[in-house]
């Protein structure tokens, strides 16, 4: 059993849903592209209806500095989720001081980071497909038995078409310790629906260890 981070909050109850259900982290996308996007000021005007709570995490694709500053110039974020090298991912943090997560899209073992040195932690999804518009959040899953002997080198998330059905399945396949679900818990792209949300994270639960609340 493992922590739950929902991705791709927009919009009030699905924040409330989250937070209520006991979600370890929750996300703010920040790229145009998916429909999940918000702009700083919609995501400062979410967070602040459960001040305190778990972590914030923001979700950047390949960013410039100032577009990181912008978002944290509005809200607090507690980790960047960096889609882009792991040279520039650790760039970024050395840059803001904050905690950082680099995506790695998977679709063979060799694809598994060895090294996550001056990186927080990894999420380890599958690699978008071809023609796709946005690298991650695609709704697909990847072959698990990948994980199969992989050393981890950083506290790590599994992400990548997982819904309320197959988490568990997964957590148990993997020995993962914290998935990520955005479009697993939506009635339509982008829109959330909180019976969904609350039915990923009790399905998730159970171990307490990985990347912890305040990873």
């Amino acid at each position: 059993m493992a922590h739950a981070k929902i991705c791709g909050i927009n919009d009030p109850a699905a924040f409330d849903a989250a937070v209520t259900a006991g979600a370890s982290h929750v996300g703010f996308v920040f790229f145009p592209p998916s429909p999940r996007f918000v702009t700083p000021a919609v995501a400062a005007s979410l967070s602040v209806r459960h001040p305190g709570g778990p972590p914030r995490v923001g979700l950047f694709v390949n960013p410039t500095e100032a577009e990181i500053a912008a978002a944290l110039a509005a809200l607090p974020l507690d980790v960047l989720q960096i889609y882009a090298s792991a040279d520039a991912v650790r760039a970024m943090r050395a840059r803001f001081g904050v905690k950082v997560w680099q995506t790695v899209g998977v679709a063979a073992p060799d694809d598994l980071p060895a090294d996550a040195s001056g990186i927080d932690g990894l999420l380890i999804e599958a690699k978008a497909p071809p023609g796709a518009t946005r690298p991650g959040g695609n709704a697909r899953p990847f072959d698990w038995s990948v994980l199969a002997g992989w050393r981890a080198p950083a506290p790590w998330v599994l992400a990548g078409g997982l819904t309320p059905e197959n988490v568990a399945a997964a957590v148990r396949m993997t020995g993962a310790e914290t998935v990520d679900v955005s479009s697993g818990v939506e009635r339509a792209p982008g829109v959330k629906d909180p019976a969904l949300i609350r039915a990923f994270i009790a399905a998730a639960r159970g171990n307490q260890n990985g990347i912890a609340r305040r990873a």
